[in-house]
């Protein structure tokens, strides 16, 4: 497994991951607007988008990185681990990715929304916390760096 930078060519496979994603959590998988076009929604905007990939150039993670606007914090988006190969330490490294650019570029915290209710979510409620966030209101969580 490596994380690398978003290309385009691995749009449809990024696309697809995230829905078997939210199927399995037992969620409707719907379309999030904003990974049509990451160059757009991240890049464009002062941000970062990277993915996990197998040894077969398979998807099999992402997160995404956007700049709050007027502030010293951002936004992580989009952590997700294919369903089948969670708790292998794939979204950690993922996070951790995402954390070391927010610092390397002055960030001082990075939020994160987290979906309602906690029963629907609970993977990324115990997440979270567990890697150094906490609940700053409701359904945000934030982190120090």
């Amino acid at each position: 497994m490596k994380i690398i930078l978003f290309e385009n060519r691995y749009r449809d496979d990024l696309i697809f991951m995230i829905l078997e994603a939210k199927n399995a959590l037992g969620r409707v998988p719907r379309l999030n607007e904003d990974l049509l076009d990451i160059q757009k929604n991240y890049i464009d905007k002062g941000g970062k988008f990277w993915i996990a990939i197998d040894d077969d150039d398979r998807v099999i993670g992402s997160v995404g990185v956007k700049p709050i606007e007027n502030s010293n914090e951002c936004y992580i988006h989009r952590l997700f681990v294919k369903c089948n190969i969670k708790h292998k330490g794939i979204g950690t490294k993922l996070l951790n990715t995402a954390e070391e650019y927010a610092k390397n570029h002055g960030k001082t915290a990075i939020v994160v929304h987290l979906g309602m209710p906690k029963e629907q979510w609970f993977e990324s409620w115990q997440f979270y916390p567990k890697n150094g966030y906490v609940e700053n209101e409701n359904s945000i969580m934030k982190k120090v760096l």
